[in-house]
């Protein structure tokens, strides 16, 4: 018997497990792709375990859709830190460990939650592309009519193209809405499909779009899920400090659930 959460944070949702006790040490890649499967499953975008660790109020392990071990998840992280809180870890301020490194986080009086990302210390510049890295790979192109691109094509080819075929590259197709706010679509590795949200394609595709030249920065960024904002300092066109990605996360449901390993995987007793 599985106990979960599911959480969602802008439409990008995730299975949340309390691995405290080390209990789900042992959860197979296909398990987890089962457990992701919207038809066959409970259906999320990736799988999260909080888990602990010393010197820290927690440590976040995060599986994409397809089973395997990820990198860090922004919205990901918003949730589990909602997660933790539910589970009676109550900090004015969360100090915790995911791939990347460690993490700030802080739940504000509307329930939102401001997560600290990792700085970014290089940008590759392209032609009509970018690429850097926000504690996941990201390529960043701007277009116009974003509404209407298909993002689940377009860049289902990016991401198999030679270059990044093998270790994959989320790919953010980003439109300017005004002078300090962006319309971004995302196609994510792992999902291998457009999801609602990315937080840490949100987090690169803003600062790509900074509106000041140096300093302090703040860019409102809309997705198919909802509103996210990322605050930063700019120091150069490759180097930005103190980001911090904010917006909603919020529990979907409750439940239990038995894994049955038969010949088509499925599950039994769900109850919610």
């Amino acid at each position: 018997m599985i106990h979960f959460s599911k959480y969602q944070g802008t439409g990008n949702d995730f299975i949340l497990l309390d691995n405290r006790n080390e209990i789900f040490n042992h959860l197979t890649e296909k398990q987890v792709i089962l457990l992701c499967n919207r038809r066959l499953g409970i259906g999320a975008d990736g799988l999260m375990m909080l888990s602990k660790k010393a010197g820290y109020d927690f440590e976040m392990k995060y599986y994409n859709a397809n089973g395997k071990l990820a990198s860090m998840c922004g919205n990901g992280g918003r949730c589990i830190v909602k997660f933790a809180e539910s589970l009676g870890i109550h900090k004015n301020s969360y100090h915790f460990l995911a791939a990347d490194g460690e993490h700030t986080a802080e739940i504000d009086l509307n329930g939102f939650v401001r997560l600290k990302m990792s700085d970014v210390n290089a940008v590759e510049v392209h032609s009509n592309y970018f690429i850097l890295d926000t504690g996941s790979p990201h390529y960043v192109k701007y277009i116009t009519d974003v509404m209407n691109a298909d993002v689940k094509n377009s860049g289902r080819e990016i991401r198999n193209s030679s270059k990044y075929l093998e270790q994959g590259i989320n790919v953010n197709f980003v439109e300017f809405i005004d002078e300090d706010s962006i319309y971004v679509r995302t196609y994510e590795r792992g999902v291998e499909d457009e999801t609602m949200s990315c937080g840490t394609g949100v987090t690169a595709s803003a600062l790509i779009s900074a509106h000041n030249e140096n300093g302090f920065n703040r860019v409102e960024v809309k997705t198919p899920g909802g509103h996210l904002s990322v605050e930063f300092d700019k120091i150069d066109e490759e180097h930005f400090e103190n980001i911090w990605l904010t917006g909603p996360a919020d529990l979907v449901f409750k439940g239990d659930v038995v894994l049955v390993e038969t010949e088509t995987s499925s599950l039994n007793g769900v109850t919610v």
